[in-house]
């Protein structure tokens, strides 16, 4: 934590003097992901493309692997401009920006297509532009997967499989309702503790995407990988108010292009992840369960319901996403 503390404030310094002698400005770009993540692999090309544009007057600093925190303390560095950008789960943004809580509802996406359709349209664009006023405006979204069940003693064909199972899921109160209105029993858990927990049967599976299955190692005692597709959450490409305000109109123009060109790059290397760990898993012993998506949907019709109760403003953007 005190080295922490330090670089923030070599940070702060060094923002405050990000306009070199010569001209070029540095962007410092934080996320908790490894290297070898898709995710990463996106956003550097997001660092190539704004070099390129701008023909080297914006660059691009990364710091991965949580160098900089975890996703909400970057956050929170960028909206009092220390940090200039980040990616973060929608999930984790939605704390701060309310309308990213509905990319976490179940089943909301029809399919990929539907989804960055939404994304990458109106109704997308719309909720990037929202986390302005909380200092924090979206550049692009990239592609996290989607969210499946895994279990490590019995398989998940049907929601009344879920029926006393111990599911683990994020501290996060729609994925809690999901799991319990399927029929299972949600768990909240630090992923870190994940592993060692259903290991020793304190949970009976969790739920993730396929790279994250993999990464983790999960799928070494986790032998069934249900492929119910549950929800969809985004990633999120952002910049803090404060760094893009001190941008000229021009270089605004170039962060824009390099992030929706990043974010077209950063699916070809998803799918490829995808391909990759569903490979490492079946070779491992791993059964592959494609189950009818649309019973698990039924069932988790009320969580839809309730986040309408309890959120009447968001059923406009809902219904938007519905008949796009």
């Amino acid at each position: 934590m005190k080295f922490k503390l330090i670089l923030f404030a070599i940070l702060i310094t060094s923002f405050a003097a990000c306009k070199k002698t010569d001209g070029t400005k540095v962007l410092y770009l934080g996320h908790t992901l490894p290297q070898t993540h898709p995710v990463h692999k996106g956003i550097v090309e997001f660092q190539k493309a704004l070099e390129l544009k701008s023909k080297g007057t914006l660059k691009v600093k990364i710091f991965p692997d949580a160098q900089l925190g975890s996703e909400r303390e970057v956050l929170e560095l960028l909206q009092i401009g220390s940090v200039a950008a980040t990616k973060v789960s929608a999930a984790t943004l939605s704390n701060f920006v309310p309308e990213y809580h509905l990319f976490g509802i179940p089943y909301l996406f029809r399919n990929k297509n539907h989804q960055f359709d939404v994304l990458e349209g109106a109704v997308g664009k719309s909720i990037l532009e929202k986390g302005s006023k909380f200092w924090l405006r979206g550049l692009c979204y990239y592609d996290a997967g989607s969210r499946s069940f895994y279990t490590s003693k019995k398989a998940i064909r049907t929601p009344a499989d879920l029926d006393g199972l111990k599911i683990r899921v994020m501290n996060n109160q729609m994925a809690i309702n999901m799991v319990n209105s399927m029929g299972g029993s949600a768990t909240p858990l630090a992923y870190g503790e994940l592993y060692t927990a259903i290991q020793q049967g304190v949970v009976d599976g969790a739920e993730n995407n396929p790279p994250s299955f993999v990464s983790s190692n999960h799928y070494e005692i986790s032998k069934y990988y249900t492929l119910d597709q549950h929800s969809s959450v985004p990633d999120v490409l952002l910049i803090g108010t404060k760094y893009w305000n001190s941008l000229s109109e021009e270089e605004k123009v170039w962060v824009q292009e390099a992030a929706d060109e990043s974010a077209q790059a950063q699916k070809k290397f998803w799918n490829a992840s995808v391909e990759e760990s569903m490979s490492i898993a079946k070779k491992a012993g791993v059964e592959i369960i494609i189950p009818k998506k649309s019973l698990f949907a039924e069932k988790s019709k009320s969580v839809l319901i309730d986040f309408i109760k309890k959120h009447p403003e968001m059923s406009s953007l809902v219904e938007q996403i519905k008949k796009q």
